[in-house]
């Protein structure tokens, strides 16, 4: 199994970062595997991979740099910079673009484990990956950043939630499969028989993506290392039509009712709102109505504040789905359960520089 050696210190001053480069990289990807995990991701596929595939039909030599920097197992590491608090996507694809040449050719070797087809001799392919990171953001990415921003921060709040609750050793478990906390300073971060690495010292981050059984590490040699995970459940999917029990809808009306359906794990209303597609005022509404009739609580997770049901909540739901067990929802993968499957760490290429991560298919919040 691989993993990193790290002191109590790197782990408190670790920090979650929301990353539009770790969101735009983690879209690409899903367009090359041509594959969604859940009905959000596959109609988000069938408008854009058209497009995508006609722009690398366009100009074979990005076509290449893609899928050379995939790889069959390793992603090439120019092309996954360690995500910084407070970037900008400018900020971010600007360390692509100006990216050694000769080195990324080396990590594109490396990823392929064998000769570079000829023509990727050149010195323009890190102007060439940014050229495409940059469309796939503009295009595909863009338009609907406000919302999976919120989702990523939705999922950040969750976790930090779960930490005041139970810990590290949970939070970290939980993140993605393959990742656990070892006890002894030691953090799992996949099954692959790598030598551990010792990151005491360094900065240490995790970004949450929404593209679901994606992810990566990512490291700047003894000074950055980073965790690229998928956030889960309802917020990742975009459902914002969860069922209802039948029977609860005209009690309380379906926006109120699906409120407290959510709540079967504690939420924030960030949470909420990113969930139901509802505005801060109506949530809140919903929240002070189901806060009154005594059907919720709400409680304080350090800085968060967050709501869940009590017994009397418990009760009306379940009443509700025994008379419309066909309306169940699907809570057991919401954001503060974590999950999904995702990848692993990169070899080092001699560079001094990891980055990179097994291939399977700047906002921050301080612990």
């Amino acid at each position: 199994m691989g993993w990193w050696q790290i002191n109590a210190d790197t782990l408190a001053g670790s920090r979650f970062v929301v990353s539009p480069l770790a969101e735009t990289f983690a879209s690409v990807k899903m367009l090359h595997a041509g594959a969604g995990s859940h009905p959000g991701e596959r109609a988000w596929l069938a408008a854009h991979l058209p497009v995508y595939r006609a722009e690398l039909a366009r100009d074979p030599v990005t076509a290449l740099v893609v899928r050379a920097g995939l790889g069959k197992e390793w992603i090439a590491d120019f092309l996954t910079p360690t995500p910084r608090e407070g970037e900008t996507f400018a900020d971010e694809i600007a360390r692509i673009r100006h990216a050694d040449p000769t080195a990324a050719r080396a990590h594109l070797a490396l990823s392929l484990r064998g000769p570079l087809p000829a023509a990727l001799h050149r010195d323009d392919l890190p102007d060439r990956a940014a050229d495409l990171l940059t469309y796939v953001w503009e295009e595909t990415v863009r338009p609907y950043w406000e919302r999976r921003r919120r989702v990523l921060e939705a999922d950040v709040l969750a976790r930090t939630a779960r930490l005041g609750q139970a810990g590290w050793a949970a939070v970290l478990d939980a993140l993605r499969p393959g990742m656990r906390w070892l006890g002894e300073n030691r953090l799992q971060v996949n099954l692959h028989e790598y030598p551990p690495r010792e990151i005491s010292g360094a900065r240490l981050v995790f970004t949450p993506v929404t593209p679901q059984r994606i992810g990566w590490v990512a490291w700047e040699e003894g000074e950055r290392y980073a965790v690229v995970y998928p956030c889960s459940g309802v917020l990742a999917d975009g459902n914002d039509t969860m069922a209802v029990p039948t029977a609860l809808g005209p009690l309380l009306g379906d926006a109120r009712a699906r409120v407290l359906v959510l709540l079967d794990s504690p939420m924030s209303t960030t949470q909420l709102c990113a969930v139901t597609g509802q505005g801060l005022g109506s949530v809140g509404r919903h929240l002070k109505v189901l806060l009154d009739a005594g059907l919720v609580r709400r409680g304080r997770a350090g800085p968060s504040v967050l709501y869940a049901r009590t017994a009397a909540g418990e009760v009306l739901v379940h009443a509700g789905e025994a008379r419309a067990p066909e309306a169940r929802p699907a809570l057991e993968d919401e954001a503060v359960q974590a999950g999904g499957e995702s990848g692993g760490a990169a070899p080092r290429d001699g560079t001094g520089r990891g980055g990179g991560g097994e291939n399977l298919s700047g906002d921050s919040i301080r612990l």
